[in-house]
Parts: structure tokens; C-alpha cells; sequence
């Protein structure tokens, strides 16, 4: 857990600052891209995270850059006012691009992060599969980013989509290591959040095969309301020993929440329980 990374969105200033107040020093913090989210905000987030001692990670996605010029300025600009080492390279969940560029292998292979010196580069593993994308293809356009980086000089990570369950992880740690068994892989996991709004961002971000993980006896109101933590999820990833460099948590339920859920960990309150549906519930 230690060295645990979070994620936020640069347009929400008041979890920026929490995040700097409440989370691990010099820890890595991605900075999420949406639609409508303008370059600047990234920047100025990233800066801030970096004068702060973090470690800022912004995402570059694809089908959100409108030109080669654009992601060319976009990286001078990481690299020169906020010195960003490391970014998340995704494709993006739009259907229709706003520029040339189609997958994060196309941003990959313009060599424009190797030219601003960018140290290491992120690409998306998905444990539970891609909603869209075959699962054979998604494997072999996670393999081919991985040699393009390190043709590149640049080194790579695996972040990957959250789930609810450990089955899916540990199948998708086993896979990627019988083929890469040097990729670093961190492990995607949601922090505290209510049962609603964890269901809502699982069904947004494809995620709903684990869905009942979190689901499963919650009928009634007041339990669906009721914030669930990612401790016996924990336990299992700890128990399998898996070759890891850690874990990131998105922070649905607030960066609070996860912020100070990590500073209980670390002070060595962490409690489990046999919960079937492999989350902690809260009183």
C-alpha cells in the first residue's frame, strides 16, 4: 500500500488541494482528461502537484488531441512549466476523434515524448476486458505499446482499469507476466464510495462483469448509500504475492475519502472482513 498513486480531474481545484494537504508525500498523482477539460487546466494542475512535491501524471488521450502540433504543445508545455517526467497515454472514450489521432499506440509512435523527455509513459491494461475491442486485440495492442516505448528509450507501466474482484486481476497480472514478466503493472482499485456511485462508474467505464461484487445483498436504501472500501480486495491481491509496483485508486467517492483512508492504512488501522462481496462496508 505504500506509495499507493491517486488520480483526480484538474477542473476540481478544491480536490486538488486536498490532495496535496491529506495524501502520502511525493507520491504519483494522475491528473484525469475529459471532454470539455482545456489543456491549461492540466498544466496548471500539474504544476501545482509539482511544486507541492508530488509527482504529476497527466493523461494524454488520443482521440481528444485535435493536431500533432496541439500534443507537441501540450508536452512542451508539461515538461517546461510543470516538469512532468511521466504521463498516462490512453486512446480516450470518445467515438469520434477531434484530430488525427485514433489509439494510444498512434501517439506513441510519433516519438514526441521521447523529443520533450518524458522518463516513462502509462498505457491501459484492462483486466475485465474492453467493452469494445476484442480481448486477443487488446492484448496485442497492449504488447506492441510496450515494445514501442522501450524502442523508444522510454519506460513503460501498466495501469489498469479498476474491477471488484481479485479473480480478474490475478488472471490478467498471469497473462502479462507468461509474456512480459519485466513490465511494471499497477493495479487499479476504487477508493471509498458509496455502493450507487461505484455502480454508476462501473457501468460508465465498462467494468460490469464484477458489478455483482458490490451489488450482492445491497436492496435497500440506506446500504446502497452506505460508503464501501477496498480492504478484503487488498487482502487477496496481498495474499497472491503478485509482482507488483503498487496500487492506484480512482477517486469516485472524493479524493478525501481515499486520501484519508490511505493515511489510516499507513498508520496501521485496517481491518477486514469476510464480506461476500469483497468490500468493506462502513457503519
Amino acid at each position: 500500500m505504500s506509495g499507493a498513486s491517486l488520480e483526480l480531474m484538474p477542473r476540481d481545484k478544491a480536490a486538488v488541494e486536498r490532495c496535496i494537504e491529506l495524501a502520502e508525500p511525493g507520491i504519483s498523482v494522475f491528473i484525469s482528461r475529459v471532454p470539455g477539460d482545456a489543456h491549461g487546466a492540466t498544466v496548471t494542475t500539474a504544476t501545482m502537484l509539482r511544486q507541492a512535491g508530488f509527482n504529476p501524471v497527466p493523461h494524454v488521450g488520443a482521440r481528444y488531441l485535435e493536431s500533432r502540433a496541439v500534443l507537441d504543445d501540450l508536452l512542451a508545455r508539461l515538461t517546461g512549466e510543470a516538469g512532468v517526467e511521466q504521463i498516462l497515454c490512453i486512446s480516450g472514450d470518445i467515438d469520434r476523434p477531434a484530430g488525427p489521432f485514433h489509439s494510444a499506440q498512434e501517439v506513441i509512435a510519433t516519438g514526441l515524448f521521447a523529443k520533450h523527455g518524458i522518463r516513462r509513459v502509462g498505457i491501459a491494461g484492462y483486466p475485465e476486458g474492453h467493452p469494445k475491442i476484442a480481448p486477443l486485440a487488446l492484448t496485442e495492442a497492449l504488447m506492441l505499446k510496450l515494445a514501442l516505448l522501450r524502442e523508444a528509450g522510454i519506460a513503460p507501466l501498466i495501469v489498469t482499469q479498476f474491477c471488484f474482484e481479485a479473480g480478474p486481476i490475478l488472471s490478467f497480472v498471469r497473462m502479462i507476466r507468461e509474456r512480459d514478466p519485466a513490465a511494471p503493472i499497477r493495479i487499479g482499485l476504487a477508493g471509498p464510495a458509496s455502493i450507487t456511485t461505484l455502480a454508476k462508474f462501473a457501468m460508465r467505464c465498462g467494468v460490469g462483469n464484477s458489478i455483482r461484487a458490490i451489488m450482492g445483498g445491497r436492496g435497500n436504501l440506506a446500504r446502497l448509500l452506505t460508503d464501501a472500501g477496498p480492504e478484503a480486495i487488498v487482502e487477496s491481491l496481498a495474499r497472491a504475492r503478485l509482482d507488483l509496483e503498487g496500487l492506484h485508486f480512482y477517486t469516485f467517492g472524493g479524493v478525501s475519502k481515499t486520501a484519508n483512508w490511505l493515511k489510516k492504512v499507513r498508520a496501521g488501522d485496517f481491518s477486514l472482513t469476510d464480506d461476500e462481496a469483497g468490500f468493506k462496508l462502513g457503519p
